[in-house]
């Protein structure tokens, strides 16, 4: 029993109440609906041939983002919560490459929060619900490599920003 109490002690994570948890998914389920709507028109409207594999790659990041989009909606309902409508704000550019280091910089913050909200779900007894949004996390990974890939530039790490 002390050691259950000694890891519960050592959360790098502050308590959340269950509203507090439905507001931060709320805020990552209005970044996916953001992911959705970036890949789908980044996809369609990326020109040169140096992007042509890219644009095929975010045409599956947007259908994988809309599976995230339902399992957080999912999430949020189970919580007692109503799932937002409202996306984030999406760049709009005809420039490919400010396209897809907008959507690097969105992956890394997706990244960051995906990885509190895991410690938040485990801080609440969320066990089922941390597991989800780790699966989702694998797949935002995914799409942090693949525009790093395409920019020709190291992969950068999405660390989690601490107060100091």
């Amino acid at each position: 029993m002390a050691f259950f109490k000694s890891r519960k002690n050592h959360s790098s994570s502050p308590a959340v109440t269950r509203e507090q948890l439905i507001e931060a998914l709320n805020g990552d389920l209005a970044r996916e609906y953001q992911a959705i709507i970036a890949y789908v028109v980044y996809s369609q409207v990326l020109k040169g041939a140096k992007y042509m594999s890219i644009a095929s790659q975010l045409e599956l990041h947007s259908k994988e983002e809309l599976s995230h989009a339902l399992t957080i909606s999912r999430q949020i309902d189970y919580l007692g919560g109503m799932p937002s409508v409202r996306p984030c704000e999406v760049v709009q550019t005809e420039n490919a490459e400010a396209m897809l280091r907008s959507d690097m910089h969105n992956e890394e913050t997706t990244i960051r929060n995906y990885r509190e909200r895991v410690r938040q779900c485990e801080a609440l007894g969320e066990y089922a619900m941390a597991e989800e949004i780790r699966r989702i996390l694998v797949d935002e990974q995914d799409h942090l490599i693949d525009l790093a890939t395409a920019l020709g530039i190291e992969v950068p790490r999405a660390e989690i920003e601490r107060a100091a």
